[in-house]
């Protein structure tokens, strides 16, 4: 849209070229609901995933109304745009991603951005950082058939 509009092409700065080794969109649930409901857990994980995936590489028609609804601002060429700029920076695919599925993630990774806010001031180092997130039910390929 800034370019169409403002008739010059934005430069566009991702964290992870600054070093920054994040995940930007995680699902979040508390412990003790996930331990108590693990199939249900599992089920809307690969939900996502799959509906990621058929929006990203499939038919994605039957979403975009929902989307311009709830964002009256936006046109079919935006998300066109959103869509491919998703994949050319892969914003939603990249590393572990792409041999494992969408949506997985790593001990390391995120241990090495734990530890990037530490030593930028961010969180404190006393935090036991195996404690919030799981990687049990992700990085099974799940969805992967719908891209190819």
């Amino acid at each position: 849209m800034i370019e169409t509009e403002g008739g010059f092409k934005p430069k566009l700065f991702l964290l992870a070229d600054a070093g920054f080794e994040i995940y930007s969109t995680t699902i979040e649930a508390k412990v003790d609901f996930v331990k108590k409901n693990e199939d249900l857990v599992q089920r809307f994980v690969e939900a996502s995933i799959i509906g990621c995936y058929n929006y990203l590489y499939g038919d994605n028609e039957t979403a975009n109304p929902a989307i311009k609804k709830d964002n009256p601002e936006i046109t079919d060429s935006q998300i066109a745009f959103s869509i491919k700029t998703m994949k050319e920076f892969g914003l939603i695919e990249s590393g572990e991603a792409l041999e494992k599925g969408i949506g997985c993630m790593n001990a390391g990774h995120i241990t090495a951005f734990y530890d990037q806010m530490v030593k930028a001031g961010v969180v404190n180092a006393d935090l036991d950082v195996e404690k919030v997130y799981t990687t049990e039910f992700i990085c099974k390929g799940v969805g992967m058939d719908i891209k190819n």
